[in-house]
């Protein structure tokens, strides 16, 4: 299957419409956590590329996929509850069904909150666009003890409805068939009659809205009247072209709020929602015999603080010695394995090449020892937390996790939601950096963020368990998460009393768990693993074989004397872990993948043993240093998009004061501890 390559220049809309001409597009919408992503991995494997709106930062994703013979180009929109209100997935969302104007939409509900997820779908058929829905989540709502009619719903809703589960494919083949057949026909959904009060008043809207000649988009005249009513002039670029349907929608807005006393967008909304309601009264009944299976309500008992604190401190308890247990098992292994066969065939293929002088030595630093340390800190601490925060993602468990926290997360400055960005910013900072954007305020965002850079991501948490755990035990290592955590409270603490200001009210769906599928979690952990793998590999090479070049040719001596008063005299550090530091800001892992590197090649094989060179004090405060200290360049790149240079600078000189302040402190207690 091949890709579609989209260039950060490109515009989507221009994108698909060269592509258009021998595939029909299929855009899948949904509410968020309703398996959408899976659906949309399972229908176009690898075949996959992101893409940013034109003017935003927020993503739709783009694949292909194969029925039979035919091809079809997928666009996964941004998951949102809602195209009216002005959340940057709903606008995003909003804008793409009419610019992009798909062949069909496949609106993916929930089977198990069904109410809920018809919202989004009556505002689909609203809009007048061919329609099939993925009834998905099929066997939850048998465990849960629901049946659902979907020819009933089918009927209510005007449109084909094909039950799913997307994430081990029942029903996806059935689904594409279907949505392909409506886009060929290019049915229509004939639309929903709501209560005769507010038909009345929308009859006017829609007759002036008959009379326009080019609609935008294509509009029907009943969705060009609908948006009007709700406000949406942002979204149709309204022109004088729509002069009359314009003013006719002033109009019924205006005898809307006087006759229901409300604005008349909440007018519609309502309107929606009981509509929404009566079908799913209409089409879900209780199974016979009840519930499949399994407990009726694990939200209450993780979100309730009897019982879900002792489940966090158990979770984390778990992820920790997991990574502790299996990521030292798979470093110790590939170690050994890299040492018996890979490193001698890398030596000899150097030494064919190039000799035995300093180009070999110098390629030996960046194309044995360089992709070794990369391997060895990536397969087994990354790629292996990766598959754990999948695990907690696919379950369903961050969700009650952000509310058990709430009341915590107030006393930060924050409400339970930001938890989540938190949660993944031990995963990476990135993309928890971008999360921060949905908190309400300036405020609760420049927070956040702070916060973040100081959450240890996979490879910082590399870095410490690499360091520390491999070579001392899982005590300093758990040490140094907790100088973090405790470094991270205070700093929240401190920020929440420094920028005064209001915190919010957690209003958050109540998600059921889910089962997680093994093939889901591996294939999450890979897309994850696979940039660090691609991306981060060729910079620790690169930087390997300049670091060499620098030894070999004696002038990395010379770059590190003046950081020598910092590392040496403040931080007691060994002089070649200065530069490491660094260039750590690269990415994280970097810092100890080429303090490894250097330390075999300057002290020879015996070296890779961090001990032989380091003290367990040396290598605390190493670790602690590096996670503290100055995100790395991706981080900060995204700081200075989301806060502005002024803001991130900050974020960023906090970062390094603290971690300096933290490291000569404890370079000086731990050794009246008893420390070497």
């Amino acid at each position: 299957m091949s890709r579609i390559t989209i260039g950060p220049e490109d515009d989507p809309v221009a994108v698909l419409a060269a592509l258009r001409h021998d595939a029909p597009v299929i855009a899948l919408l949904g509410n968020p956590n309703v398996g959408k992503s899976s659906l949309f991995n399972r229908v176009t494997g690898l075949g996959v590329a992101t893409a940013h709106y034109p003017g935003t930062t927020v993503a739709m994703n783009l694949g292909e996929t194969l029925a039979g013979a035919r091809r079809a180009i997928i666009v996964d929109l941004p998951g949102t509850y809602s195209l009216s209100d002005h959340a940057a997935e709903s606008t995003i969302t909003r804008r793409a069904l009419v610019d992009l104007r798909p062949d069909v939409v496949i609106a993916v509900v929930d089977a198990t909150n069904l109410a809920r997820n018809l919202y989004l779908t009556l505002q689909v058929v609203d809009l007048g666009l061919p329609l099939v829905v993925g009834l998905n989540l099929m066997d939850e709502a048998e465990r849960a003890g629901l049946d659902i009619d979907s020819v009933t719903l089918s009927t209510r809703l005007g449109a084909p409805v094909v039950p799913v589960v997307a994430n081990v494919g029942d029903g996806v083949d059935a689904l594409i068939a279907e949505a392909l057949g409506v886009a060929d026909e290019h049915q229509i959904p004939e639309g929903i009659t709501y209560e005769t009060p507010f038909e009345e008043l929308l009859g006017p809207v829609i007759e002036a809205a008959d009379g326009v000649a080019e609609p935008p988009g294509g509009l029907s005249p009943r969705a060009l009247a609908l948006l009007l009513f709700e406000g949406a002039p942002d979204l149709l670029g309204v022109s004088a072209g729509l002069a009359r349907v314009a003013g006719a929608a002033a109009t019924a807005r205006a005898a809307s709020e006087a006759e229901f006393g409300e604005p008349p967008h909440v007018t519609l909304a309502r309107e929606r929602h009981g509509a929404a309601g009566g079908i799913a009264e209409a089409v879900t009944k209780p199974r016979v015999g009840g519930p499949r299976r399994g407990p009726r309500d694990l939200w209450a008992f993780t979100t309730s603080p009897v019982t879900g604190i002792p489940l966090v401190v158990a979770v984390m308890a778990l992820v920790f010695g997991f990574l502790f247990v299996v990521g030292d098992a798979l470093a110790s292994g590939f170690a050994h394995l890299w040492s018996s066969f890979a490193s001698p065939a890398i030596g000899g293929i150097i030494e064919a090449i190039a000799g035995t002088g300093t180009v070999a030595a110098i390629l030996r630093w960046g194309f044995d020892a360089g992709v070794e340390a990369s391997l060895s800190i990536g397969l087994p601490y990354i790629l292996t937390f990766y598959v754990l925060l999948a695990v907690l993602e696919d379950s369903g468990y961050l969700n009650s996790l952000a509310f058990l926290t709430d009341r915590v997360m107030h006393r930060l400055g924050l409400h339970g939601r930001a938890l989540l960005p938190l949660v993944a910013a031990a995963g990476c900072s990135v993309p928890a950096i971008l999360s921060v954007r949905d908190l309400p305020s300036k405020r609760e965002r420049l927070i956040a963020s702070t916060l973040i850079a100081i959450v240890p991501c996979s490879a910082r948490t590399a870095v410490i368990l690499g360091a520390v755990g491999h070579y001392i035990g899982w005590q300093p290592a758990l040490g140094v998460f907790a100088v973090v955590f405790a470094i991270g409270i205070g700093t929240g603490l401190g920020m929440n009393r420094l920028f005064p200001g209001h915190t919010g009210g957690l209003v958050m769906e109540m998600f059921r768990f889910r089962r997680p599928r093994l093939g889901g979690i591996l294939k999450k952990a890979w897309a994850q693993f696979r940039e660090f793998l691609f991306v981060a590999t060729p910079i620790v090479i690169a930087g390997s074989l300049v670091v060499g070049t620098l030894y070999e040719t004696g002038w990395l001596w010379k770059l590190a004397e003046p950081l020598s008063p910092i590392i040496v005299g403040w931080l007691g550090l060994p002089a070649l872990a200065g530069l490491t530091l660094a260039l750590g800001t690269l990415r994280k892992e970097l810092a100890l993948q080429l303090l490894i590197t250097m330390a075999v090649v300057a002290l020879g094989s015996g070296a890779q043993d961090l001990t032989s060179f380091m003290t367990p004090t040396n290598l605390f405060v190493y670790a602690l240093v590096n996670t503290l200290a100055v995100p790395c360049v991706s981080t900060i790149t995204v700081l200075v998009r989301q806060h502005g240079w002024w803001r991130a600078s900050a974020i960023v000189g906090f970062t390094v004061v603290v971690a300096l302040l933290a490291g000569g402190v404890f370079a000086r207690v731990l050794p009246l501890l008893g420390w070497a």
